[in-house]
C-alpha cells in the first residue's frame, strides 16, 4: 500500500526535482535507456498547459542506428543550405553523444498569435520531460535543431509539413556530476 504525500512531503519533492535539473551531457553514450522510459517521458510532456487543448508536441525518438540517421539528416540539410563544413561534419557526428534524442516538435497555427501559444506549450511540455528524466535519475541536455523546419528532418521523424523542431534533447545515464550553475534570486516587481 503506498502511503500518499503530505503536501509539505510534495513541495519538497516537486522543489527538489526543479533544482536538481541540470544541462548535463555528461552520459554513457553506450548505456541504453529503455524505450518505454522514453515514452513515459513523452507522454508526462503532454501534460503541459496548451491553448485551446491544441495538443501540438510531436515527437520521435532515435536511438542506436537512428542517431546516425538523424546527424546525417541535419548535416546534409546543413550542407545544402551552404553551412560551413566543419559544422556539417560536427552535426553529423553530434546525436551520438547520447544513447537516446528526442526530437520534439510544434505544429504549426493557424495564425501567428496560435503559432506562438503552440510553441510556448511545446517548450513547457519539453520542461514537464527533462524534470520527469531528472526525477528517475538520467541526465538530459536541450539543444536546438539547426535546421528545425528542414522537409528532410520532419520527413524523418514523420512530422506533418509545417512543424518545427524546438529541441533535441539527449537522455543518458549519467557518468559524472553536472554542479548547479549560479543562479540569482528571482526579481518580482508587485503593482497593486
Amino acid at each position: 500500500m503506498t502511503v500518499p504525500l503530505t503536501p509539505s512531503d510534495r513541495i519538497a519533492a516537486v522543489d527538489s526535482v526543479i533544482r536538481g535539473r541540470r544541462t548535463c551531457l555528461q552520459v554513457d553514450p553506450d548505456r541504453r535507456v529503455e524505450r518505454d522510459v522514453v515514452a513515459e517521458l513523452c507522454d508526462l510532456a503532454t501534460w503541459a498547459p496548451n491553448h485551446r487543448r491544441t495538443e501540438p508536441w510531436r515527437f520521435a525518438a532515435f536511438d542506436g542506428d537512428g542517431r546516425e540517421r538523424l546527424g546525417d539528416c541535419l548535416a546534409d540539410a546543413l550542407a545544402a543550405r551552404g553551412a560551413p563544413p566543419e559544422r556539417v561534419t560536427k552535426t553529423r557526428r553530434k546525436y551520438l553523444r547520447a544513447p537516446v534524442v528526442v526530437v520534439v516538435a510544434t505544429s504549426l497555427g493557424v495564425d501567428e498569435v496560435d503559432t506562438a501559444e503552440r510553441r510556448d506549450a511545446v517548450a513547457a511540455g519539453v520542461q514537464n520531460l527533462l524534470l520527469a528524466a531528472t526525477a528517475r535519475g538520467l541526465a538530459s541536455f536541450w539543444s536546438s535543431v539547426p535546421v528545425p523546419d528542414a522537409s528532410e528532418l520532419l520527413d524523418l521523424c514523420g512530422f506533418e509539413s509545417g512543424a518545427r523542431a524546438i529541441a533535441a534533447i539527449y537522455l543518458g545515464h549519467p557518468t559524472g556530476e553536472c554542479p548547479p550553475p549560479p543562479r540569482r534570486r528571482a526579481a518580482v516587481g508587485w503593482i497593486s
